[in-house]
């Protein structure tokens, strides 16, 4: 997992075990797609924590790079900052189906619950996928969180089976980082669904690899696509620098050549597993903490990198796709590098 050790990547930190989001203890990931002729498209989930998280929800933020996407449950964490059940990245059209379907499962798991903010984030894959066929239900929501697990597979796998990066296959990336803060120890991971992009524009640790391919074979000649982020860590972040974390987050899809298109959604949001806020204070109340502002440069350069290889891991997982209409999405893999 993680970028193949075949595409050098630049790094000023180490990676976790597996160089992916799970590296930070507690979260899991889980697929479910389907892949068959102008079907190409699925759901990914990510579990923030093996508790209830409901019950004891985790400080979050999110940040609008640009608005052009229909993501849902972001208005509460604006406002609340905190993150309060597993989020589901999908298609565009497909976010209905799933947040009713995370509605239920949340429900099924609190008894009591009357109010619950589903999150529920997309990219649009219609370029390969015959997005209105409406191919996605409720089911592979429940299938994506029955096996999410800690090593898990990415690329054009789940959500990211349709979508395309760069011009070429793109889909589901991840990577991690370990730092140290004072005499501590912490872990950040990023999950990225990438959708964004054009071929020319592409950079691959300062190498502007996309120059050279996008002279070999056509591709868009557009920016329509978005990019969800996803970042977590196990450092004691509150709702504000997760925040400014979140807006960290361009700056990695810049250094592989993001150019944030008009219609093109990118969208960040970020959690901490050591921030815990229980949803009913009976007992002792578990404060929000956060890192002395004075540390965080060393966690925004962090996310900062987990962001660029999560892109690239996207790409170098990926697989040619063909679908809708015959159109075809290229693996990087499969192109030369020279």
């Amino acid at each position: 997992m993680g970028v193949n050790s075949g595409l050098f990547i630049k790094r000023a930190y180490s990676t976790g075990k597996y160089n992916l989001i799970t590296d930070v203890a507690g979260i899991t990931v889980g697929h479910a797609d389907v892949r068959q002729g102008c079907a190409q498209t699925g759901v990914t989930v990510l579990v923030p924590t093996m508790d209830n998280i409901f019950l004891s929800k985790r400080a979050a933020a999110c940040h609008v790079i640009n608005g052009f996407g229909k993501s849902q449950g972001l208005l509460q964490i604006d406002e609340l900052g905190t993150l309060e059940t597993p989020i589901v990245l999908t298609n565009t059209l497909a976010v209905g189906a799933c947040w009713d379907a995370l509605a239920h499962y949340m429900v099924e798991q609190n008894p009591d619950l009357t109010s619950v903010n589903p999150v529920v984030m997309e990219c649009n894959d219609s370029t390969l996928n015959d997005i209105r066929a409406f191919h996605l239900n409720g089911d592979m929501v429940r299938e994506a969180l029955d096996q999410a697990t800690t090593v898990f597979a990415e690329g054009t796998v789940g959500a990211g089976r349709g979508m395309i990066c760069h011009g070429l296959s793109g889909g589901i990336g991840s990577a991690s980082r370990v730092f140290a803060l004072a005499d501590h120890s912490y872990t950040i991971g990023a999950l990225v669904l990438t959708n964004h992009g054009l071929l020319k524009d592409l950079v691959i640790s300062g190498d502007p690899v996309g120059e050279r391919l996008a002279a070999q074979i056509e591709t868009t000649a557009s920016d329509k696509g978005s990019v969800i982020v996803l970042l977590a860590t196990d450092a004691p972040l509150g709702a504000r620098n997760l925040g400014r974390l979140c807006r960290r987050a361009v700056v990695g899809l810049s250094r592989v050549g993001g150019h944030i298109g008009h219609d093109s959604g990118e969208i960040a949001l970020a959690f901490s597993t050591a921030n815990i806020i229980l949803h009913k204070p009976d007992g002792p109340i578990i404060a929000s903490r956060d890192v002395a502002d004075g540390y965080l440069e060393t966690v925004f350069r962090a996310a900062i990198e987990c962001v660029e290889e999560a892109v690239v891991s996207s790409l170098w997982h990926a697989e040619t796709v063909t679908g809708r209409n015959g159109n075809i999405a290229l693996a990087l893999r499969d192109m030369p590098h020279g």
